[in-house]
């Protein structure tokens, strides 16, 4: 019997291709999934908002004095510049958290090994500002390489501590990541000549291998031994060093900012005055005295005197609370992060955050000599707010891939 080919045939329907939408799409998707992820610490975001809005509102009432002076009469001059750079910075900060920090940890080897030749090529390309070399200009834009060494230094070494794994018990694994903190120290302090960064990389490198370190004991007894000789050779220099280097000059102020007033101890009186005449509330937002000339550039490194001045002691405790508050949120962040890479990053962006407050504040009521340290997103300086918001960055993306059963 004779069939007709055609029914026995197969009929393939043409199926209409569901379109995966314009890249446009895609990407407003992508950056906006911490919308709809599991977790995500908004507590962390606000945070720095509030950080980063109160540090404007200082910025712009510290600096315009200045600005109208040295900017060609626009008082608004550093205030603008900073705002922008904080927007688009929080922006960006916002949308890379939809990464995975897996992913960034894998090229954090790159990255670290950048950072150290852009260290070293300071010395010879860098410009000058201040006295110190320390700044790398490419047309408009200028960054210091001490900033980024920081950032690559938290995601770098987590990473080796991970590779190692158990490993990390021996003498040996501990001391080839010693290395990489004390190469960035090393680099840091002798190319940029930046002493009080290289102390923080330091800070973070002791701190990320202590936490992953078994013999607890026998850490703290190194830390203890460590900081005695460091007492002990100030002590040495101070007396008996002379007076060739300008470090030695700084402790000697710190200990008599009066008797050296004419050698820097100028500014640490003016800024202790300025803590004092606030009172408990305060002159009153604007209404400071020593940020007319009396406290050189006082938007840098010495902003937290002139809260105290403007907002008095209750000013101040609130800007300490935001700070705590920040790194509560990372505290828990590490402590719930999915696997220990991201505990560990955290950790160490913990340890920065909380050594630059700590140091920065302790210079400005003289309990330390002066650093030239900034107060973190409250201190004018673009540098500085980028690569804190790259930090805020990372931590965020760990705390999107938070678990809660």
């Amino acid at each position: 019997m004779a069939t007709n080919s055609r029914t026995l045939q197969p009929v393939h329907k043409k199926r209409r291709t569901k379109q995966s939408g314009s890249p446009i799409r895609k990407f407003l998707k992508w950056s906006t999934s911490f919308l709809t992820s599991d977790y995500y610490d908004f507590n962390l975001l606000a945070a720095v908002i509030l950080l980063t809005c109160f540090g404007l509102v200082m910025l712009y009432s510290t600096s315009a004095y200045e600005a109208l002076i040295q900017q060609r009469g626009d008082d608004m001059a550093y205030f603008r510049k900073q705002t922008v750079i904080s927007i688009v910075a929080l922006v960006v900060a916002v949308i890379g958290s939809n990464a995975d920090y897996h992913m960034l940890a894998k090229y954090s080897g790159l990255i670290y090994w950048f950072s150290m030749f852009l260290l070293f090529i300071t010395k010879f390309i860098g410009r000058e500002v201040n006295g110190a070399k320390r700044w790398i200009y490419i047309g408009p834009i200028s960054f210091q390489p001490a900033e980024f060494a920081k950032v690559a230094v938290i995601l770098f070494l987590p990473f080796l501590l991970i590779k190692i794994g158990k490993n990390i018990r021996t003498l040996k694994a501990t001391l080839t990541v010693a290395a990489f903190g004390l190469l960035a120290v090393g680099l840091t302090y002798i190319f940029t000549d930046n002493l009080s960064t290289a102390l923080i990389i330091l800070g973070i490198t002791v701190s990320l291998i202590f936490l992953v370190s078994p013999n607890t004991k026998q850490m703290l007894l190194a830390a203890g031994a460590i900081l005695i000789l460091a007492v002990i050779f100030v002590f040495v220099l101070v007396n008996f060093g002379g007076s060739s280097s300008f470090r030695i000059g700084r402790i000697r102020v710190w200990l008599n900012p009066e008797l050296y007033s004419s050698d820097g101890g100028y500014q640490v009186m003016q800024a202790l005055y300025a803590i004092g005449s606030g009172g408990f509330f305060g002159k009153g937002l604007g209404n400071s005295a020593q940020k007319l000339g009396a406290i050189p550039e006082a938007q840098n490194d010495m902003i937290f005197s002139i809260i105290c001045e403007e907002l008095g002691i209750f000013g101040a405790a609130l800007v300490m609370l935001l700070f705590i508050f920040l790194l509560y949120r990372l505290f828990f962040i590490a402590q719930n992060a999915p696997d220990l890479l991201g505990s560990l990053i955290v950790s160490g962006i913990f340890v920065h955050i909380a050594l630059q407050v700590v140091l920065n504040i302790a210079v400005v009521v003289n309990l330390i000599p002066t650093t030239g340290i900034t107060l973190p997103f409250v201190s004018y300086g673009g540098t500085s707010i980028v690569f804190l918001m790259t930090e805020m960055l990372l931590a965020l993306s760990v705390s999107k891939q938070i678990r809660f059963q």
